[in-house]
This record gives C-alpha cells, structure tokens and sequence, in this order.
C-alpha cells in the first residue's frame, strides 16, 4: 500500500488524476479537446464510453472493441462513414478502416475514387480538365495508426479522431475537414501484436497502474507486441509485401491514391514528439514539392503544439531514405507522407528519466491533435495538394519517357521462379510488368521470353527505387558520417542503405532504351507463373535445382508422398546438363499417377519439369550412383523464445513454411535440453540474443551435440553462427574478430612501454583505440559472395547477393574442419549495392558467408549472416533449401563431407 500511495502522490503532483483515469470520471480524449477548442457534441453519436466501457485515454482498448466502436459509429452517423475489412491478419482478426466525409462525398465513393485515380494515371489532361477534376475531388487523406502493437497510443487516439469528426457540433474546423476531404482511418494496424501486448500488460496490472518503468507492466514478454504473428515488423515490409496485413494495406492504398498519408508510431518514453520534415538522408527521388510541402504540415502542426503546450522535435532521428517504410513507400507514389513518434508510456503511466509522468491519456491526445492539425493543413491546401500529386505522377511517366534506359528487362531463363516472383511482388503494389515470349531485346536473345518493366508509368519512380542496382546517398550525408565515425561518434543511417531487387532475388536484369511490347501480356500478381512442364512417360522427372520456385515444388512432392532423389554431381541426358541439385522422380517406385500428379503440381507452382525418357546418362553419375541421396520431407525444430531475436526467429519460420513449404516445430530455448531431439532431422538456430547460452545451459548444449553426433542437422542463422563458436557451445572451429585498420601490425613497438611520439590528431586516435573492439556497425549493403562450385551445398549457385548488416565478421574454417562454402569476394568486387565502411570492406573480403563443419554422423551449417532477414532476400531461399532439404539426406547417405 506504501508504493501505491507513493505512486498517487507522485501523479497528484504532477497534475494527473490517476483515479480518473483508471474510472473515466472526467475529461479524457476528446472530451479533453472538447474543452480546449470550445465545441459542444453529439449525444446522438456513442463516445467510446458507451459502447466499450471506458473513455478514451483511460484504458488501452483491445482489437476487438475498436471494431466493435467504429461500427457503432456507423451504424449512428450511416450518411457520413462507412467501415471497410480490407484484410485480415494471420491469427484471422479483420483489419478495417473507417472512411469519413461529407454526406454527399459518401453518397459518391465510386465517382471519387475514379475522380483520383484519373489525377494519379499520370495522364496529360488539358488545363480544363485537370480544373474540372479539382473542382469536384476532393483530397484523400489516410491516417494509419499502430502498425507495432506495442505503440499502443495512436489506435486510441484513431478513435478520438473518428469521435471528434462525427460528433462534433457547429464546429467550422470539422465542417471543413469533411467538406474538402475523405478522411481514411486505419485505426489498428497490427491487431495480433495489439492483441499480444494488451495480454501482458493486462496479466501485469495491479489495484493502480505503476509508473517505474522496470515493473511488469512496462516489461513486455517475448516477442513483444512489436510485431504481427510470424514476427515481422510490418514498418518494414512496404515493398516486399510478404504479410497479408500488408498486402491488404497497399491494395487498399491503391484503391484510394491518398493525397496525404500519416504512420502514427511511439518511441520511448522519455522523449516527447516527433513529426515530419524527416532527417537527413534523404531519397533522391522524393520531389522538392514533397519536401516544400512537408514543410507546409510541420509548421502547422507546430503552432497547435505551441498552443497546447505539447513538447516536439523535427529533422532528427527518423530519415526518409528507405522505401519500405510506412512513410517511404507511400511517399514515392506522390503522397504526401509523414510519421509520426509520441513518447510510449507503454501502460497507463510512465515516468520519465527527468521525474516527469507521462499518461495514456496524454499521448492519446497528442496523436490525436497532430492528426486534426494534419487534416487542417490539407483541407486549407486541397487545390495545391491535388495539382502537386497530379504532377509527381505526370512527372514520373514523363521522365521514364526520357529515359535513356527506359525499360528494365528480367530473363525468364535465369532463375526464371525468382524473376516471376518479383514480377508478382511489383505488380501487386501497382507497377505495370509485362510478359514477353521468346525473342530479342536490349540487343540480347531471351529463349524462354522475358518480364519488362517500362519507367514511363505514373509508379516509375517507386519502380526506379526498388529496382535500380543502387540509390545513392547524398554525397555531403556520407562525408558527415565518415567525419562521425573519425570522432568516435556514431553514425546516422537508421536503416540499410541497399535493397535492390533484382539483386536479392538473384534475377538477371539489363535496361535499354527501347523494347517492343507488341504482343505483351500483362503480369497478374495472383495468377500461379506460367509452368515449363513436358511430362510424358517415360523412366522418369527431371526437376532442375535453379531457383526457390523449384525447391517448393519439390517439397510439395514429397509432402504427397513421392519419391526423389537429388544429386551431388552435375549430369548430361539428351544432350542437356543437368546442375548439381537436380532432383529425379523415377517411375518405379513412385504412384502409377505420378505423371498426372507432377503436372498438376507443376501448373500449381509454375515449375519446370522434364520428361527423361530412359535412364542413360551421357556424362555424370547414373541414376543409381552414390552421388543420388533420397530424399524426404525434413522435420524441423527451432530454437523459439527468449534467448532468440523476435524478428530473426520470425523471418526465418516464416520463410521455412510460407515460402518453401515446411513445417517447423519452435522449441523454447529452455526446453531443448528437455525435448526429444530424435524425432527431427534439422535443428534450425535462428539469429540468438545475448541470453541464448545462458538459456540453453549445459543440458542443452549437450543436446545439441549429441543430436549433431547422431547424424542431423544443425543450421545456424547470422548471431546464432557467433553463438555455435563460442566459449559456451564450441560447436564451429571459427571465432568472430576483432576490428582491423590498414595499419594493423605495421610500425607498432614490441615493448608496451617503449617510447613513442604522437606526431598528429591521426596518431593520437591511434593510441588510444580499442584494441578488443569489434569491427564497425554496418546498418546494410548488399554484398557478393562467391560459391565453392565442388560442393553440393553451393547446388543452383555461383555467387549471390548477401545483406550484411552488424559487426560480426568470422574467421574461415581451416581446410580440416570444414569447409567455407561461400566466402565474400574479394574487397574490389565486394559491394554490390549500398554503402560500406571501407574498413569493413576491406576486412570482410574471403571471409566466410557458409560454413559447413561435420561432427559425428551429422553436420553443422553455419550462415554468418541471416539469409532470411524481412523474408525479402529470395535469391537466398534455394540455399536455405539446400541446407535443411538436401543435407539430411547427404547426411543420411553418409555423404554429406
């Protein structure tokens, strides 16, 4: 009782009535903005009291009731919202938005939508037209809020808003919102991390809410509410689109062409209020009308912030230089777009390092004015904001026009399932790709057709950022950050630097001026690609190992229960080489159907298949040789729970079963001492926190060994490679270095306490560095990294673009250990997109990327970075499938050395 005093003490002198808030007996929300703009409400439309049972700001509101009071809104005011599902979540939560505008704008949805998407076609309309459409549309504004469950103020702060533009009275402010605009609310973004986080925090909650930010309440379990159900931060999946949370979002985005777009977010707690204009660097493909324009929205919301009182900062922190953002994305489609950051209280109340109590209440509220003084902005700017967004998209056409490199163009014959699964990706977030059959282009011969994306759309600049080999940084940002790094200080990139993706697909990729698309077909991102299947009859299939479309149709044979055998030797049959990889389907052993059932399969995932009809080989091992390892379908367990990363454990489960077709099994870290590891065949270690051999402990640890020794798999991702080396595990014959200078080992006195001068600033730097320290962070580049083509591990490979990301760089294996499978090429060849501190470049040249160590009868697989970070690195996937598909049966076989 003596801590729940303290505590009511402490908010009682800071001026916040706990108790109210805990009972809603007074101003919370909008009735808090009631008083401030001086408007009367409604009655006739439900507050959120009346319908859930507490007053905004009073308590965190659970998923289920924010649809539950964004109906009752519509059904009390039907003429001026309607409630849109637009998607639904992994754990099947429906995922709404609400659309609020004048009676007559909604009684005219269907006309306004054709309205916008005719100023965003990128159309040269005359004068008159252009005019008329201004005249009558007006500007599309959505506000998204939470797309991190535990940034739990905006979705509360959403409902204040929808509250305040339906109920409020005679107010001029609202009658003008609702007249110029149609104001979109996605009012929980991510409602299975919402749903996640108000669990914990509710099972945490006492007789009063604890301000000390190390109780319960404020420590959130693993993973978090941070991120959906597999774990992904949505904030970075824009352009990759690989959560149905997403991919709902962006074809509801599509759907409406919104002028203006806001991602309203928490930051911690002890930092007060963030919006736009963003930090430096910038996107060079953002308009100077954009960045004018965001100007215009950070001034006002500005002056409502000074009248309030309400602390904020711009320019810092949050950049605008990475397209996966919830504020990139939509910027590079000619939006107007911002995030927003309130302080977290991650509860009901917070206190702050400086001693002051930040409520629930209080960030609900300063969402909740950032988003008025945005639509404000908006409905005083609807002319200039709808000529503006016309214009970046009329631009974009016009410039690809101009384009003397006008047209990219992907070979179907290159990893042929990886350049139809981008193809899909970009068509789904609105770029035009066309299919084109076999023939001539960019002075180059495609055999089995090619995929074109031509800059001259009204999306050409959104296609040109995922799309070009690199997106620079400015210039004058890089030298800042060099100068950062010289001090001692850190640098200022909040995000990778590299996402090209082509590269990450692995797709083969050139660009011209001009292409003939007579007798191109559109690419449709929800149609199955087109299938390359001969099946006759004959002794049996072939299916060449070249790309991640394959190995799934691979594995969904086996999961029907076929057999086939893949090979650790290249082979010749016809006439035509086959790589290392190839999987065979022979008749006899197989269902009399089999034919049938391949080419069904085959249509399903767009496979190529090949009729062999006898078994002779004309060069390479027969069918029957050792170098043919049965396969099976894989039974796979994971490392899950404290003592993993959430989003590395996330990604990596999600691209095991969404991308390739396994199953996986998580085991809480703690447990796989406990768990009978017999039952599996591959042990996957995602990316690990510094708690994992804590966790793990020596019964674990023991495990692990005695399941390697017996003959599975262990595959390790990124951190958890560092984990296997270390002290605790001792698993890899590697270790991670130290960070290393040009002048390493040069000029350096044997005797520490010889005598030396310090001749300059350079020297003195020198002197004091660390030695032990690690090498430099590296936030993301796309690196190369080059395969050794002898081991059938490297199958479907000679090089591949790797993300390299953090500090970690490890030393190779020697010769009698294992072997480097792929290693980063050489330091002049390294960086294929993105930037990298030349000291790292330089450092991690032929260093490994995977390892492959045997022990007993089984193996350890050893990825020193994750291949599956965001699930959008998908020329990595078919390696991925070599090591949790192929090297059981290389190990089962006993030829997995």
């Amino acid at each position: 009782m003596r801590t729940g005093n303290w505590a009511l003490a402490r908010l009682a002198r800071a001026g916040v009535a706990l108790m109210l808030a805990i009972t809603a007996a007074g101003l919370a929300g909008p009735a808090r903005a009631q008083g401030l703009l001086d408007i009367a409400y409604d009655p006739a439309v439900p507050t959120l009291e009346q319908v859930v049972g507490h007053a905004t700001g009073a308590a965190i509101t659970r998923p289920e009731d924010i649809v539950r009071y964004l109906e009752a809104l519509e059904k009390a005011a039907p003429e001026r919202v309607r409630i849109v599902r637009y998607a639904r979540s992994w754990q099947g939560r429906p995922l709404i938005y609400a659309v609020i505008a004048a009676p007559a704008t909604i009684a005219r949805l269907d006309a306004v939508k054709q309205d916008v998407a005719r100023l965003s076609a990128g159309a040269a309309l005359s004068p008159a037209e252009t005019r008329a459409l201004i005249d009558r549309t007006p500007a599309v504004a959505w506000l998204g809020f939470g797309i991190h469950g535990d940034e739990i103020t905006p979705p509360d702060s959403a409902l204040a808003l929808a509250y305040h533009l339906l109920a409020a009275r005679g107010d001029p402010l609202v009658d003008r919102i609702l007249a110029e605009t149609v104001v979109i609310i996605d009012p929980a973004q991510n409602p299975d991390g919402r749903t996640r986080f108000v669990h914990s925090f509710s099972e945490a909650l006492g007789l009063a809410p604890q301000p000390d930010r190390y109780t319960a309440e404020h420590d959130q379990p693993w993973p978090g509410g941070r991120f959906n159900h597999y774990l992904f931060d949505m904030n970075r999946d824009w352009f990759s689109a690989t959560q149905p949370e997403t991919r709902g979002r962006v074809a509801a985005f599509r759907e409406w062409n919104p002028v203006v777009f806001v991602d309203s977010h928490e930051m911690g707690g002890d930092s007060t209020y963030y919006f736009a204009p963003a930090a430096d660097p910038y996107n060079p493909l953002i308009a100077q009308s954009q960045r004018r324009t965001q100007e215009l929205f950070g001034r006002n919301r500005g002056a409502w912030f000074d009248r309030l009182g309400i602390p904020y900062f711009t320019r810092e922190v949050y950049d605008a230089f990475y397209p996966g953002y919830g504020d990139m994305w939509p910027t590079l489609n000619g939006s107007i777009a911002t995030t927003f950051e309130q302080g977290s209280p991650r509860g009901l109340v917070f206190e702050r390092r400086n001693g002051e109590l930040l409520s629930y209440r209080d960030g609900v509220f300063n969402n909740f004015v950032a988003a008025l003084a945005t639509l404000e902005t908006l409905a005083g700017n609807r002319d200039r904001l709808l000529n503006e967004y016309a214009a970046y998209r009329r631009a974009a056409v016009e410039e690809g026009a101009r384009a003397g490199d006008r047209y990219y163009v992907f070979d179907r014959a290159v990893r042929r399932g990886q350049a139809e699964r981008l193809a899909a990706t970009l068509a789904a977030q609105g770029i035009a790709v066309s299919r084109l059959p076999a023939g001539t282009a960019c002075g180059r011969n495609y055999p089995q057709g090619m995929l074109v994306v031509d800059k001259a759309q009204p999306t050409g600049r959104l296609a040109r950022a995922l799309l070009d080999r690199n997106v620079a940084l400015p210039a004058d940002f890089v030298a800042r950050q060099e100068e950062r790094r010289k001090a001692g200080l850190e640098h200022m990139l909040y995000d990778v630097t590299a996402w090209a993706l082509p590269l990450m697909e692995g797709v083969a990729i050139t660009s011209c001026r001009g292409v003939d698309l007579a007798g191109a077909t559109p690419v449709d991102p929800d149609a199955p690609p087109p299938a390359l299947a001969t099946i006759g009859s004959g002794f049996g299939y072939a299916v060449p190992w070249s790309d991640a479309g394959q190995a799934r149709f691979v594995i969904a044979a086996l999961a029907e229960g076929l057999k086939g055998a893949s090979t650790d030797q290249s082979f010749t049959v016809a006439g035509r080489a086959y790589g290392k990889g190839t999987v065979i389907f022979p008749a006899a052993g197989n269902p009399a159907d089999l034919a049938a059932r391949l080419q069904a399969l085959a249509a399903r995932h767009g496979a190529e298949v090949v009729t062999l009809a006898d078994s002779w080989v004309e060069d390479g091992p027969n069918f029957g040789s050792r170098s043919f390892a049965a396969l099976k379908l894989p039974r796979i367990a994971m490392a899950w729970d404290d003592g993993t990363s959430p989003s590395g454990a996330g990604s990596a489960r999600w691209t095991l079963e969404r991308k390739l077709g396994l199953a996986v099994a998580p085991i809480r870290v703690r447990n796989l001492g406990a768990a009978r590891l017999s039952d599996y065949d591959v042990i996957v270690l995602p990316e690990t926190s510094g708690r994992f051999a804590a966790l793990l402990g020596s019964r674990g640890t023991e495990a692990i060994k005695g399941f390697v020794d017996r003959g599975g798999v262990v595959v390790a991702l990124g951190s958890a490679s560092e984990a296997l080396a270390g002290d605790g595990l001792k698993l890899l014959s590697t270790v991670t270095e130290n960070s290393w200078r040009p002048d390493d080992g040069k000029d350096k006195p044997k005797d520490p306490k010889a005598g030396s001068r310090i001749a300059d600033r350079g020297e003195y730097e020198k002197a004091i560095a660390d030695p032990n320290a690690a090498p430099d962070e590296v936030p993301g580049a796309l690196v190369t990294v080059e395969a050794n083509p002898e081991h059938w591990l490297a199958s479907g490979y000679r090089d591949a673009a790797v993300l390299v990301t953090g500090t970690e760089i490890f030393k190779p294996v020697n010769a009698a250990d294992g072997t480097n499978v792929f290693s980063f090429a050489a330091a002049d060849k390294l960086v294929a997109s993105g930037y990298l501190w030349d000291e790292n470049r330089l450092q991690l040249a032929f260093k490994p990327f995977v390892i492959s160590q045997p022990r007993g009868d089984g193996l350890i697989i050893a990825f020193t970075q994750s291949p599956t970070t965001r699930g959008y690195l998908g020329g990595l996937d078919l390696l991925l499938a070599n090591a949790v598909l192929l090297a059981p049966a290389r190990a089962e076989a006993g030829t997995a050395r």
